[in-house]
């Protein structure tokens, strides 16, 4: 059974889809990772608790996404010397601009790293994860490194299937993977 490494908490279960996206990612990298709904409105007391819990269980970062205010990830680092990721939802009808904003524009002294708006976002935010734990965990920067090289291959061998059918000569791309 892996550790669980990472906190990862939403405002709401509507958010819940788009955050399957990190913890999916954090699951390709063999990194476990456990789930809360806590809204930092609704439930403040029990998202201070929690956060300030958190690193007694061996949680190394937290990823928080919400919506509309988006006050969660901000709540979050308020609570804690953990590094906090936030994941600002689609949930409004301002299209997710309202809880980017939110989210990016945190006061001094209280840092909230911030990736895109929805699962992509969600996503990048479990692999950044994943980078935060990789700098202490030399095994697990190496699944990162295949991750990343897994990722070129894709890329490449999608370029050779177009230029292959668009009846192009493929140009070589080729470099070492980095180590």
């Amino acid at each position: 059974m892996k550790k669980t490494l990472v906190g990862i908490l939403m405002g709401s279960a509507s958010d819940r889809d788009a955050m399957e996206a990190a913890a999916g990612a954090l699951e390709e990298l063999g990194v476990g990772c456990e789930m809360r709904i806590l809204s930092a409105h609704r439930t403040p007391d029990e998202v201070r608790e929690y956060v300030s819990q958190a690193p007694g269980r061996g949680i190394r970062v937290l990823i928080a996404g919400a919506g509309m205010a988006a006050h969660l990830a901000g709540a979050a680092g308020a609570a804690t010397d953990l590094p906090v990721i936030g994941v600002p939802m689609n949930s409004s009808p301002l299209g997710g601009l309202d809880a980017l904003l939110s989210t990016v524009q945190m006061p001094p002294g209280i840092p909230v790293a911030t990736m895109g708006i929805g699962a992509a976002g969600a996503r990048n935010a479990g692999l950044f994860a994943a980078r935060i734990i990789a700098l202490s965990d030399p095994a697990l920067a190496k699944r990162y490194r295949r991750f990343g090289e897994s990722q070129r291959k894709k890329v490449l061998a999608a370029d050779a299937a177009l230029q292959k059918k668009r009846g192009r000569p493929k140009k070589s791309a080729q470099r070492a993977p980095r180590k």
